[in-house]
């Protein structure tokens, strides 16, 4: 392929509309994509533990069932949609690293994965605060005694709840730091 007479004379090739690329560096590109591992891992735990939670919380009623107590409901639900909203961002988490870019604009993608993981971090951290209030509350009657799982099996539904609270955390760190990153930079990653 010849080169245009502008490029051979050391001056500028013009731009044309498709051929605008950003520079970037290989220890940039590598650093981009660790970061974006490291999202993907996150967000692989926090759907794990997540899920774990609401089929813990969902599985349990040998004596009472956890639909009597509405602190149960709300722990479920909420960690049914953390984990719902954590595959649908493994996935763009995937595309990303595959592709080298965001599925939606990026503007947009950066502030919808930072608002939905503080929303949803701190909806999953009250349903799990609700539910370890219950699970106490529940020790002094007849609902927790020492042949019924039923306590146990929410404690672990609860705990299991707390630590994927912590891992979606740690990924609305990460976003946060896209957000801080793009409104000084204009990209969300700036190393």
């Amino acid at each position: 392929m010849r080169s245009s007479p502008a490029a051979r004379n050391g001056e500028t090739p013009p731009r044309t509309p498709g051929n605008h690329h950003h520079f970037q560096s290989t220890v940039s590109a590598h650093r981009l994509r660790r970061l974006n591992s490291l999202v993907l891992l996150l967000r692989l735990f926090s759907f794990c533990f997540s899920l774990a939670s609401a089929v813990f919380m969902s599985t349990n009623s040998r004596r009472s069932s956890w639909l009597d107590f509405h602190p149960f409901r709300f722990v479920f639900a909420a960690n049914a949609i953390v984990a719902a909203y954590s595959l649908v961002e493994m996935a763009f988490s995937v595309f990303e690293i595959l592709r080298g870019t965001t599925p939606l604009p990026e503007p947009l993608q950066v502030w919808f994965d930072f608002a939905h993981d503080q929303v949803l971090a701190y909806l999953v951290l009250v349903a799990e605060g609700a539910g370890a209030a219950e699970a106490r509350g529940l020790r002094g009657g007849d609902t927790c005694t020492a042949g019924s799982s039923f306590c146990v099996q929410a404690d672990v539904a609860v705990a299991l709840g707390f630590v994927g609270f912590f891992f979606l955390g740690c990924a609305a760190l990460v976003s946060g730091f896209r957000v801080v990153s793009f409104m000084i930079s204009g990209s969300r990653f700036n190393l």
